[in-house]
């Protein structure tokens, strides 16, 4: 025998009793960059929500009136044209609406848009950035009725509709 002992490093115990921990630390530096990188709000729903103890409230007044109205509208998006057709339901042709169109994760990149009445529906001349998804809510004067959908990366047209579902 020469005495000699084993290297520390060859000992698995070792690596786990300093492995895990190191690990634990270089995840959680990862998680802080990736959080911040968000750019913002991370909230996905843009309406103003009232937060009760630990239940959040939001108002759904102008998407029970739309369900209860059946109205659905088809947005088509291209070539610089922004058109909202009505496809079910009765409409007041006579008043522009608000068109809003969500980043899910940048606030600061959202467009909002007024639609001013046409002979087919409303629109609106404005380029949207197509390589992205986009949730899309157009509203009423007033907040008479709300519709929702979410534009894909990509499309060109979506169906908007209530956000609650029929009974």
């Amino acid at each position: 025998m020469t005495g000699e002992h084993p290297s520390p490093w060859r000992n698995p115990l070792l690596w786990l009793i300093v492995g895990l921990p190191a690990l634990a630390v270089v995840g959680g530096i990862a998680m802080l960059f990736v959080a911040g990188r968000t750019g913002g709000t991370s909230d996905s729903v843009a309406d103003p929500v009232r937060r009760t103890g630990q239940v959040q409230v939001a108002a759904l007044d102008a998407d029970s009136r739309a369900r209860a109205a059946g109205l659905r509208v088809v947005l088509r998006v291209q070539d610089g044209v922004v058109e909202a057709l009505p496809a079910k339901g009765t409409f007041d042709r006579t008043q522009t609406l608000a068109l809003a169109f969500h980043h899910p994760s940048h606030a600061e990149r959202d467009v909002s848009l007024a639609l001013p009445p046409t002979e087919t529906g409303w629109r609106a001349e404005r380029e949207l950035d197509a390589g992205t998804h986009w949730n899309v809510e157009l509203r009423a004067p007033a907040d008479a009725w709300r519709l929702q959908g979410r534009l894909g990366k990509g499309e060109h047209a979506v169906l908007l509709q209530p956000a609650l579902p029929e009974p």
